[in-house]
């Protein structure tokens, strides 16, 4: 949207005892669920970025070698400061996303502990698509999606080579811009594809689709009124499918002005302009900036991300959905052995202090603020599922285990159709 070689016997023999202390405990927590109640107050929906890099593609089978898949930076990331804690394990282990039975753990996890969606990092350039296989073939294939809900965020971003980044140097990858012709292909194929599934996410019976750069958007058109046009299309093809319409979501840290433009002063008139009917945040730092290196509590950025959905939801006319991110340490996509400074992205400071209780408070906070403006919708994004490689991550690891997830699942307890006391596997029904 990102092992060492020393003691390897060694270490291969500890990750194994922990994985299965870990895998022990949090059978025994699933046990004890099981026989527990955890009901929803008010209609909030949790909808979970998802960054679907942790399977094998093409496109970086041929830039890193084959079988290669971002697991290979988690692995081998190391401490970079005193207290560092690195690498990160993941108590599943390095699974592979487009295997329909992984992909099946992770959703009765999450629909287990009250998230209703992930919204996929979704990724087509002019070239064809990348890193689709974790959705189409994982999520789509998982015999029980139907207790989740699923959306795409198309990160239109340039992809540069930060697989790892060396320092001061990130070459460009795939271009974000993209032609007005293959923009229909994406709409043809988002609507055929996704938008027909049943446990697509639909926001008053409309699909929901998020865009991550508006900027870039609006270059690869030439102009405002250009892209407004192709949007409107969009809505009209969605239309013609068979829906009543389509809810088109901005991500804000991409709302920029173009150099030159004249006809729109701020971001909130682009939205506007462009049609959209929402806008969120995908990770607290795209709008707060770090004042320590090489860490920065998480309380100041809590803080600070409380300020941001105060300032966004009156800023924008349309409904702002607040986000709510559980840490952020993005050193694993450094080259290891280059210095670690603070010298810009991924080689930036790192969020201390982000434990599961610290989480616990500012998903606290964040319902309270849903509960009072009715401008979110009651709609809350998190980061993220799995964003490893960025330190922010629901995904069980052998340190907190279920710890995050249960955090989500303690404030805002589960829906009906969740409830677990006849087991994991329970069906969903409902938006």
């Amino acid at each position: 949207m990102p092992t060492t070689s020393r003691g390897k016997t060694a270490c291969t023999h500890i990750l194994w005892t922990t994985t299965i202390a870990a895998c022990s405990f949090a059978q025994a927590a699933n046990a004890e669920d099981a026989n527990r109640s955890f009901t929803r107050a008010g209609d909030h929906t949790i909808a979970c970025y998802y960054f679907p890099n942790y399977h094998v593609d093409p496109r970086n089978e041929k830039q890193h070698g084959p079988g290669w898949s971002e697991w290979e930076l988690v692995r081998r990331a190391e401490p970079k400061f005193e207290g560092h804690q690195q690498p990160k394990i993941p108590l599943w282990g390095y699974t592979d996303e487009a295997d329909p039975a992984v992909m099946a753990k992770k959703i009765d996890a999450a629909a287990s502990h009250g998230i209703d969606a992930f919204i996929f990092d979704w990724y087509w350039y002019d070239d064809g698509p990348f890193l689709e296989r974790g959705l189409e073939k994982g999520f789509l294939h998982a015999p029980n999606n139907a207790r989740l809900k699923f959306a795409v965020m198309w990160a239109n971003h340039d992809w540069v080579d930060i697989h790892p980044a060396k320092a001061g140097y990130v070459p460009l990858q795939y271009p974000g811009k993209v032609t007005p012709e293959t923009f229909d292909r994406i709409t043809d194929h988002v609507i055929r594809t996704y938008f027909r599934h049943p446990s697509h996410w639909m926001i008053d019976g409309k699909p929901y689709f998020s865009v991550y750069e508006l900027f870039r958007l609006v270059e690869g058109f030439g102009g405002i009124d250009a892209t407004a046009k192709a949007l409107q299309r969009f809505r009209e093809k969605t239309k013609a499918a068979g829906f009543p319409g389509l809810h088109l979501n901005a991500v804000a840290a991409g709302i920029q002005i173009l150099p030159g433009e004249k006809d729109v002063k701020n971001p909130a008139e682009l939205v506007s302009r462009l049609g959209f009917d929402s806008v969120t945040s995908y990770v607290w730092v795209h709008h707060v900036g770090f004042p320590t290196f090489p860490t920065t509590p998480y309380t100041f950025m809590m803080d600070k991300a409380a300020e941001h959905w105060a300032k966004a939801t009156a800023e924008f006319r349309i409904p702002y959905h607040p986000n709510v991110t559980m840490g952020w340490d993005p050193s694993p996509r450094t080259v290891q052995s280059d210095k670690f400074a603070n010298q810009g992205y991924p080689f930036m400071a790192t969020l201390s202090g982000n434990t599961p209780a610290a989480f616990k408070t500012a998903l606290t906070r964040a319902k309270a603020f849903l509960d009072n403006h009715a401008e979110t919708q009651k709609i809350l994004t998190i980061n993220a599922w799995n964003e490893w490689t960025e330190g922010s991550y629901l995904e069980p690891d052998t340190i907190h285990g279920m710890a995050y997830l249960e955090a989500i699942r303690d404030v805002f307890g589960l829906r009906a159709s969740y409830q677990p006391q006849r087991g994991l596997g329970s069906g969903r029904t409902g938006d």
